[in-house]
């Protein structure tokens, strides 16, 4: 074979045995040093290929494709700064645990450190943040007995039970197009292996009859979030223990018998917060997002039990007595036989009744008014993919959302705005189901280049745009009053005074503005408007807020 021909070859040789073992996806931005890669995944049938734009969306569609699937996508770019704009993503992947096989192209030994254009130091360019990094020599026929291996050590690294992603640095040479020859022998000792279920994996330094020991009490509460594999065994545990579910939209737990939704409303009630503290509090996966929930629990002095996947700590309040690393479902399947006996029904149907009075009283407030809150609950179970932006929309979500089916995500991990829309594109093209993503107008603004050929892509996406001309969220921040207005608006309020519907509609996407919760009901159904927008007041929105906890408060008492 030439040189390019090698080159296509080695490519086509990883993509064959990602494909293999359950790649199906990959996103790709166009380059021309990436041009091998990209002609390797171009030419297979049975994966389905994105192109995109703009290197930062692109890695934000894989990270979405990653997120709803569990199954790492392959993301492509050209060398240089291309592969700077992958490293928000790879972050967000890293701390969320998402896999992503990251495929950057690079110049080859002899124009590096020469001021070759589109040249930069691509060594360990995303740090500690990936799983494994690999830094490829360019592709050699001598070496093309172990291709396979490269392909299989980084797709076990990006889809083991610590998920995450993985950087192959990929040089190439001149000329760039060529032919795939013959491809080396299939390695078939990994493919059909299911990284993604380990049955058997935990560690912790307790046995489980220790674990189940420290459980074993009436007065507990399980606190679920993203992270939980299996509802069904927590909601087995929940009866065994006689427990309720504080449950995070994320952790796909709301739609259970045992679960609470309104948990942030209710325990800001001071006399019921004071009569529910909790002995034993059961973590499974990542917290929610609710300060007041997080600062209650810190206060309990409780015992505090924590089960998750992921090899790093989630402890940011300091409250974690104990940890054990493991799938949620195996480790509470493991305990359930091993409590009982100490049910207090008591204690569960004070939970549950408050429950009912919070979302009466959410409900009764919220009526028809199309206000932020409103507008969360809507979308909250308008979709079998929700996806929120991380500022008040997951927030309002959480608090003021009822019982849901639908699967919710949100890139809680380094908590960031950017990348909201193009999570979302990946989300509906992973899924291809149904797929609403809620965010504010600055998420908007700093995802608009997704939506540069979203139109073509014909994706079952609807955007849902709070458009209150700045950041809301920090409106409810100290610097709201403890500033002048002038100073507040310049630095935290920033409004910019983007036309939303214009704006979408210039990419082609049908657009509306909607005046109700009943109009919103109507644009998610009839899906004519790819973008919604929903007008809101920041100033309103506190007030709504404000007498949302004021009803909920007067409910329980």
């Amino acid at each position: 074979m030439t040189p390019a021909d090698v080159q296509v070859t080695f490519c086509a040789t990883l993509v064959d045995q990602w494909i293999a073992m359950g790649m199906r996806h990959a996103v790709v931005a166009p380059g021309s040093r990436s041009t091998p890669m990209a002609l390797a995944l171009a030419a297979r049938d049975d994966l389905e290929m994105l192109v995109v734009h703009d290197e930062r969306s692109a890695a934000f569609i894989a990270l979405g494709i990653g997120l709803s699937t569990g199954v790492p996508a392959a993301l492509l770019c050209t060398s240089g700064t291309a592969a700077t704009h992958f490293h928000a993503a790879v972050v967000e992947a890293d701390l969320s645990g998402v896999p992503m096989l990251v495929l950057t192209a690079d110049r080859p030994p002899e124009l590096q450190g020469i001021g070759a254009p589109q040249t930069i130091d691509q060594i360990e360019l995303y740090g500690d943040t990936v799983r494994l990094f690999i830094d490829a020599d360019v592709p050699d026929e001598s070496s093309a007995h172990v291709w396979r291996d490269l392909a299989v050590d980084s797709w076990l690294a990006a889809a083991g039970v610590d998920s995450g992603p993985v950087h192959l640095n990929l040089p190439f040479r001149e000329p760039l197009v060529g032919e795939a020859g013959e491809l080396p022998p299939v390695d078939d000792h990994h493919v059909g292996d299911d990284p993604f279920n380990d049955e058997v994996w935990f560690m912790t330094r307790l046995s489980m009859e220790e674990l189940a020991a420290m459980v074993h009490h009436p007065r507990g509460l399980i606190v679920a979030g993203r992270g939980v594999d299996d509802p069904e065994a927590v909601s087995s545990l929940a009866r065994t223990l006689g427990w309720p579910v504080l449950a995070d939209p994320r952790s796909g737990c709301r739609h259970l018998a045992e679960a609470v939704c309104a948990f942030d409303a209710i325990v800001r009630h001071a006399p019921f917060a004071a009569a529910h503290v909790p002995q034993v509090v059961l973590h499974l996966g990542e917290p929610p997002a609710s300060k007041v929930l997080g600062q209650w629990l810190q206060a309990s002095g409780a015992l505090h039990v924590q089960v998750h996947a992921q090899g790093r700590t989630l402890d940011p309040l300091g409250i974690i007595t104990e940890r054990v690393y493991g799938v949620v479902s195996t480790v509470c399947e493991a305990v359930e036989p091993l409590v009982g006996g100490m049910v207090d029904p008591g204690w569960s149907q004070s939970w549950g009744a408050a429950e009912r009075a919070a979302q009466e009283a959410i409900a009764a407030v919220l009526g028809d008014e199309l206000s932020e809150p409103a507008a969360a609950r809507v979308v909250g179970a308008a979709a079998a993919q929700v996806v929120l932006s991380s500022s008040m929309p997951v927030r309002d979500v959480e608090w003021f959302g009822a019982a849901t089916n639908a699967v919710v995500h949100s890139n809680r991990g380094a908590n960031g705005i950017d990348g909201v829309i193009a999570t979302a594109i990946g989300v509906a093209a992973g899924t291809g189901e149904p797929t609403v993503v809620l965010l504010g107008d600055v998420a908007f603004c700093h995802d608009q280049s997704s939506l540069t050929a979203l139109a073509a892509r014909q994706l079952p996406l609807t955007i849902v745009v709070v458009d209150n001309d700045g950041g809301g969220i920090f409106s409810f921040l100290p610097q709201r009053s403890s500033l002048s207005t002038e100073r507040f608006e310049q630095l935290f309020g920033t409004p910019h005074g983007t036309d939303i519907v214009a704006l979408a509609r210039a990419h082609g996407l049908g657009a509306r503005t909607v005046e109700s919760a009943d109009d919103l009901r109507a644009a998610l159904t009839d899906r004519e408007a790819t973008v919604v927008r929903v007008p809101s007041d920041r100033d309103h929105n506190v007030a709504v807020h404000d007498a949302l906890h004021a009803a909920v408060a007067a409910a329980l008492s």
